[in-house]
């Protein structure tokens, strides 16, 4: 029994022995063990050590320190990356010079150009190959690219050609650089400079962004304020000659039809509603030059469009409320009358809760009367009652008594001693002369109250 025992156990413990040497035989430490030590032991030592030698190394790294493998491939690069800046240097010249024959070979706006631009523009690549042999030399200093490479041409220079034109320029610049890359580049060193260069290009694209962002912004805030004094001239009742360049500088044309419309701004940024007011101007194919002055919104509009047609593609940038549309005028110049009988119109507006929206300036002219708009006043009196006291006294008469008798046929004809049919040829013969319409409401409304005034006006006369 204790040989059987014995027997066991020695069994017992070279099958614990195996498992564990197949489990760790990896990451044993290489060298020869102590000889008295068993398998097992072996194999747990061997455990211990691979996980401190991992930890070490991981130490080693989070600390900076190099391996000296990785020191010398760093060196080889820090060695071929000078050996390309120096042939870099040395070909700055040749390449520029190349840049500028292929846009002259490639580019025909570019040999449209004058002399000075053109030259201005051989600056420029020559500033943008310098610059990245610079960049080169330092890829990790922050450099402004914008200043190095357009801070050599006049700001004119971005007024000169356009951001394609400027986008087409680098291209060619990029293109010559990449093609010479196994020329200019150390043996060996043709991938690095290679992925240099794409670096590069990202780098001056943003540039070339961000120098026409400046320059459109800037232009866009002068523009914003040279539209605000033209509509506010307009307004005032300023305009002259000046008025017209100034229109002429923001893009206005010369439409034969002009007319003002006018409402409430909506809140928010007024910049962000010009540009909306533009926008929908665009889609609809009109002129505009609009500005919010204080709550008030003011579009003029140029275009052939019927009036309320052209006010409703721009109405839905309006705040809620009544907008009123300016009568039709000729020119920009005339444009403060159209102005003036808006602004008129909004403000009498409040005494016809259900006008439409839009609604005609010429459609107010009551309101605007009562609301002591001179111009209203004149206009009614010239356009209605002079007419009608032109035509004939029984056109006037019976006008009145019509109205009087709460738009009645019969009633008009038996004060007037007459017969129905005459009173209705007689209306008949109002609404020719004049445009409205007696038996309509709103009409009544407005002839008489261009009655009153006609007949206020002749006893200011006699008297």
């Amino acid at each position: 029994m204790p040989a059987a025992s014995a027997n066991s156990d020695k069994k017992s413990g070279a099958t614990k022995a195996v498992p564990a040497k197949a489990t760790t035989g990896k990451a044993a430490a290489p060298g020869p063990e102590p000889e008295d030590t068993g398998p097992a032991q072996a194999a747990a030592k061997a455990a211990v050590k691979a996980p401190a030698r991992t930890t070490e190394r991981a130490r080693s790294g989070r600390s900076g320190r190099l391996t000296a493998q990785e020191r010398k491939l760093a060196a080889e690069r820090a060695e071929l990356r000078a050996a390309t800046l120096k042939r870099l240097e040395k070909s700055s010249g040749k390449l520029a010079s190349a840049a500028i024959a292929r846009m002259d070979d490639q580019l025909g706006w570019y040999r449209r150009m004058p002399p000075e631009h053109r030259s201005w523009i051989g600056l420029v690549a020559q500033a943008g190959i310098a610059a990245f042999t610079e960049w080169y030399r330092h890829p990790e200093a922050p450099q402004a690219i914008s200043t190095d490479v357009f801070g050599t041409a006049p700001r004119e220079l971005t007024r000169a050609i356009t951001l394609r034109q400027t986008v087409e320029l680098i291209r060619t610049t990029i293109e010559v650089m990449e093609e010479a890359i196994e020329e200019v580049a150390a043996p060996g060193d043709e991938a690095g400079m290679r992925e240099s260069v794409l670096v590069y290009a990202r780098e001056i694209a943003f540039a070339t962004a961000q120098v026409y962002a400046q320059a459109a912004e800037a232009r866009g805030a002068w523009d914003a304020r040279l539209e605000a004094l033209v509509v506010n001239s307009l307004l005032s009742g300023d305009a002259d000659e000046g008025v017209l360049s100034r229109a002429a500088a923001l893009g206005w044309g010369q439409p034969s039809q002009v007319r003002v419309v006018m409402g409430s701004a909506p809140d928010g940024d007024s910049e962000l509603v010009v540009e909306a007011i533009r926008r929908a101007a665009r889609y609809a194919k009109l002129h505009v030059l609009t500005g919010v002055l204080g709550k008030r919104l003011v579009v003029v509009v140029g275009g052939d469009k019927e009036p309320v047609h052209a006010a409703r593609a721009l109405i839905g940038q309006f705040a809620p409320g009544p907008v009123v549309v300016g009568p039709t005028v000729p020119d920009l110049l005339s444009a403060t009358r159209s102005a003036h009988a808006a602004a008129a119109g909004l403000r009498a507006c409040a005494a016809w809760p259900d006008a439409p929206r839009p609604v005609l300036a010429d459609d107010l002219l009551p309101e605007r009367a009562l609301a002591g708009d001179r111009a209203a006043r004149r206009q009614l009196v010239e356009e209605i009652y002079t007419p009608l006291d032109e035509a004939g006294s029984a056109l006037l008469e019976t006008l009145s008594v019509y109205l009087e008798q709460a738009s009645s046929l019969e009633g008009a004809a038996r004060m007037l001693f007459v017969h129905p049919n005459t009173v209705r040829y007689r209306l008949r013969r109002v609404t020719d002369v004049t445009g409205y319409a007696p038996s309509d409401v709103r009409s009544a409304f407005t002839l008489r109250i261009a009655l009153a005034l006609g007949r206020l006006g002749s006893v200011a006369e006699q008297g």
